[in-house]
C-alpha cells in the first residue's frame, strides 16, 4: 500500500473530533522526516473563527494555537516530529502538527494552504446551539447539561451565539471550505483524486436535539455533493458516526454509551422477522410523519435509530476517516457506523475499546 504522505487540513481542530483524533493519527510507531500541520481559530463577537489543522495533515481553529487539555497542558503528541499512523499493519507517515490562526467562512485566511494539500477532512460542527454543552459534558455536568438542551439549545446571553448556529456551524463553515478546495488548483505534489470529508452523523438525537441539527447536517452532505459532482479531481465522504464516547474528553458519554451499545446488542440478536421496539417505532413513525416542509423522516424513526445503531468510540471514527483518506481505497459517499466498522477491520479487533476507559 502506498504511504499516506500527503498534507491534510483539518477543520475543528480542537473540537471533540478533532482534538481526540489527533493521537491516533499521529501515534508514533516509526520515525519519518515528514512534518504535519494544523490550524485553528477562536470565537468572536461577530464571527465564528474556525479551526482548521494540517496533518502530513494541516489542522485549524480558531485560537492559532495548538490544542490543550481542560487543565492547560499541551499533549506530547501536540508537537512530536516524526510519527507514523499504522493501520491493518500498514505504516501512514504522518507529519508534526502545525497550528494557524484561520477562519473557516473567510477562504483568503487559508486558501494559499489549499493547492499544497491533498485532502480536507472538515470536523467543525455543534449538537446545540448553546455552547455551555461542551463544557458541561467536559466537566461531567450532568444538570448543566440538562439547563442546555431544556434551554432551547441557545443562551440567550450570549453575544457569540449569532456566529454559532446550526447553519453557520453545521453547513455553512463546510460549504465555504469545499468551494475554496475545489476551485484550489493541486500543486504537483497532490497526484491523486483529493477527498473532502465531512463528519456528519446519524439521526439519532431527535426529538431531545432540535431537528435543525440533523437537517443542516444533512443540507451540507447534499450541497457538497452538488459542489463535487462530476468533478474527477475530488470525491466526497460523509462519515456519519452515531453517539460518539470517550471516557475522558467526554465522561458523560460513557454510560450512554454502554446503554445503547445493550440495546443495539439485543436488536442484533432478534431473529429476522421478529418485532423489536425499533422496528415498532418505525412502524408507528409511518403514520405520524415529519412536519410539512422537512426533508427527515417521524423523530420515532430518529429514536429508533438510537436504539438499534451501536456507539462507537472516538478513536474508531479517527481510524474510518484515516482509511478513507487512503488514495487506494477510492472511499466515496455516505459511511456510516456499519461501513466504519468495515474499513477499520472491525471483524480482526477483539473489542471495542472499553467504556471508562480509553
Amino acid at each position: 500500500m502506498q504511504p499516506l504522505t500527503q498534507k491534510i487540513l483539518v477543520v475543528g481542530g480542537n473540537g471533540f473530533i478533532g482534538k481526540s483524533s489527533l493521537p491516533s493519527w499521529v501515534r508514533t510507531t516509526n520515525p519519518t522526516a515528514n512534518r504535519f500541520r494544523s490550524l485553528q481559530s477562536r470565537p468572536s463577537t461577530r464571527s465564528i473563527r474556525h479551526g482548521l489543522k494540517w496533518l502530513p495533515h494541516t489542522t485549524g481553529s480558531s485560537s492559532g494555537g495548538p490544542y490543550r487539555t481542560p487543565k492547560g497542558h499541551t499533549p506530547a503528541w501536540v508537537t512530536k516530529v516524526g510519527v507514523v499512523i499504522q493501520l491493518f499493519h500498514y505504516p501512514y507517515p504522518c507529519f508534526q502538527v502545525e497550528w494557524r490562526k484561520a477562519d473557516a467562512l473567510l477562504p483568503e485566511t487559508y486558501s494559499d494552504i489549499l493547492p499544497k494539500v491533498g485532502a480536507v477532512v472538515h470536523t467543525l460542527g455543534t449538537l446545540l446551539e448553546d455552547g455551555r454543552y461542551k463544557s458541561a459534558l467536559q466537566r461531567g455536568d450532568v444538570i448543566g447539561l440538562i439547563g442546555a438542551i431544556a434551554g432551547g439549545g441557545r443562551d440567550p446571553l450570549d453575544t457569540a451565539a449569532q456566529g454559532r448556529t446550526y447553519e453557520v456551524m453545521n453547513r455553512d463553515a463546510a460549504l465555504r471550505v469545499c468551494e475554496a478546495f475545489k476551485s484550489s488548483k493541486p500543486g504537483p505534489e497532490v497526484t491523486h483524486v483529493r477527498p473532502f470529508i465531512y463528519i456528519s452523523a446519524e439521526d439519532i438525537f431527535r426529538p431531545l436535539i432540535p431537528a435543525r441539527y440533523i437537517e443542516t447536517k444533512r443540507e451540507a452532505e447534499q450541497r457538497i455533493k452538488k459542489l463535487l459532482r462530476d468533478n474527477p479531481n475530488h470525491r466526497e465522504v460523509f462519515i456519519r458516526p452515531s453517539l460518539v464516547y470517550h471516557a475522558h474528553h467526554r465522561p458523560l458519554t460513557s454510560p450512554l454509551a454502554a446503554l445503547i451499545d445493550l440495546s443495539a446488542t439485543i436488536h442484533a440478536s432478534v431473529p429476522e422477522g421478529l418485532p423489536t421496539p425499533s422496528s415498532l417505532l418505525r412502524a408507528v413513525g409511518q403514520a405520524f410523519p415529519s412536519s410539512r416542509g422537512s426533508p427527515l423522516s417521524s423523530p420515532l424513526n430518529s429514536i429508533a435509530n438510537a436504539l438499534s445503531i451501536p456507539p462507537i468510540h472516538v478513536e474508531h471514527v479517527a481510524e474510518a476517516v484515516c482509511v478513507a483518506l487512503n488514495p487506494t481505497k477510492d472511499v466515496r459517499g455516505v459511511v456510516g457506523v456499519k461501513e466504519m466498522r468495515e474499513l477499520i477491520g472491525w471483524s480482526e479487533k477483539v473489542q471495542e475499546p472499553r467504556l471508562g476507559r480509553t
